[in-house]
C-alpha cells in the first residue's frame, strides 16, 4: 500500500557538527524520517551520551526515508569562514538525499541556498525529531573522523576532545604546533601560526 505524505510533502531536517572546535571539518546531516517507524528517543545530540548516538544512529540509517552526510574541508573552513563552511556542508548533504525533499528544517537562524523551501528552527535539534536525527548523524559521523585524525596525529588527543580547544588540546598545540588538521583561521590556532 503506498505512503501517504503530509501535504507540504517531504520534509528534511538539517544539522550540522563541528562550528566551535580547532580541528577537523564541520559535517552537515539531512534526514527525511519516515512517519510509519517512528524513532524513539531521538534528542539534541549533545543530550546524548556517545553509546546512546551510536545506536540512534544505526537506527536512522535503517528506518529513515533518506539521510545524507557531507562536510566542509578544514581548508575551506579558512577560506569561507565557519558560519558559510556551515551552510556549504548542509547544503551538500540535502543535494546527496537520494529524495529530493519539498521542505528543509534547518538547526539555527541561518539557511543554506537549497532547491527547495527551508525554514530555520533556533534549537530545532531538541524540538523537531528530524532535525534531531539529522544531529545525531553529524554528530556521530564527524567524531568518527577525529578519530581518523587522532590515528594520525595522536599528540593531540583528538579521540578525547573532537578538537574543541579544551586545556589538554591547546597544551598539545603549544607542545607540537599545528597540524594540517587543525583550522588556521581560529585564533588560537592563527596566534600559534604567528610567533
Amino acid at each position: 500500500m503506498p505512503r501517504l505524505l503530509p501535504p507540504e510533502g517531504l520534509v528534511c531536517g538539517v544539522d550540522e557538527a563541528g562550528r566551535g572546535p580547532l580541528a577537523g571539518p564541520v559535517v552537515a546531516a539531512a534526514v527525511i524520517l519516515d512517519p510509519s517507524y517512528p524513532i524513539e528517543g531521538l534528542d539534541d545530540s549533545k543530550k546524548l551520551s556517545a553509546k546512546r548516538r551510536a545506536a540512534l544512529a544505526i537506527k536512522i540509517r535503517h528506518h529513515a526515508l533518506a539521510w545524507a552526510i557531507a562536510e566542509a574541508t578544514v581548508e575551506e573552513i579558512d577560506l569561507i569562514n565557519i558560519l558559510q563552511a556551515s551552510l556549504l556542508a548542509m547544503r551538500r548533504a540535502v543535494e546527496l538525499l537520494g529524495t529530493p525533499p519539498h521542505h528543509a528544517l534547518i538547526d539555527g537562524n541561518h539557511c543554506p541556498q537549497l532547491p527547495c523551501t527551508a525554514q530555520g528552527i533556533i534549537g530545532g535539534d531538541g524540538k523537531i525529531a528530524s532535525i534531531a536525527a539529522a544531529s545525531i548523524l553529524a554528530k556521530t559521523s564527524r567524531d568518527a573522523d577525529m578519530l581518523k585524525l587522532h590515528a594520525q596525529y595522536p599528540h593531540y588527543g583528538f579521540n578525547r576532545h573532537m578538537g574543541y580547544p579544551t586545556v589538554a588540546h591547546l597544551e598539545a598545540l603549544r607542545e607540537h604546533g599545528v597540524c594540517p588538521a587543525h583550522r588556521r583561521s581560529f585564533a588560537p590556532v592563527a596566534r600559534l601560526l604567528r610567533r
